[in-house]
């Protein structure tokens, strides 16, 4: 129960499954483990009832740099309960391998990795610096679902 300890000290809380517009129908596993692999689907922000956080938009045009950085640490948080209701203990997490972050970005904006940063910043505090330590792409898109401004996905071996 190490990392739930820590997630304790640091205040932070994961929050419930979740929950989607009307009508949404999502046919894919959040999290789908292989092995000794758990892969993770693309999360975005979420509250803590599972209802997707706003701000809304794209990175640049009405969503400032900062918020964008607390949607990514809101993702990792959201990824982590997804993680947390699959394995049923975060301490499974061996190490983080391949992140993939998704920033819904004007097309002028090109601040993408401090972006996703606030993402990488929360795994690191986490776990630390050898299983945190991850590979990682960030990269702007023309658009996210329901108009997000971050998505990420992840792989993480599990021990």
């Amino acid at each position: 129960m190490e990392i739930e300890t820590r997630l304790k000290e640091l205040g932070l809380v994961l929050p419930e499954p979740v929950r989607t517009p009307a009508g949404v129908r999502l046919p894919f596993a959040f999290v789908r483990v292989h092995e000794s692999r758990a892969y993770i689907a693309g999360h975005g922000p979420t509250q803590a009832d599972g209802t997707l956080a706003g701000p809304f938009g794209k990175v640049g045009e009405g969503i400032t740099l900062d918020q964008a950085i607390h949607a990514a640490r809101l993702t990792g948080l959201a990824m982590l309960a997804s993680l947390k209701r699959e394995l049923g203990d975060l301490d499974r997490v061996g190490a983080w391998l391949r992140v993939f972050g998704m920033v819904n970005a004007a097309p002028w904006f090109s601040q993408q990795p401090a972006v996703i940063n606030g993402f990488s910043d929360l795994i690191l505090e986490l776990y630390g610096p050898e299983r945190g330590r991850h590979a990682r792409s960030a990269v702007g898109m023309a658009a996210l679902p329901f108009e997000i401004p971050v998505e990420i996905e992840a792989e993480v071996a599990l021990r």
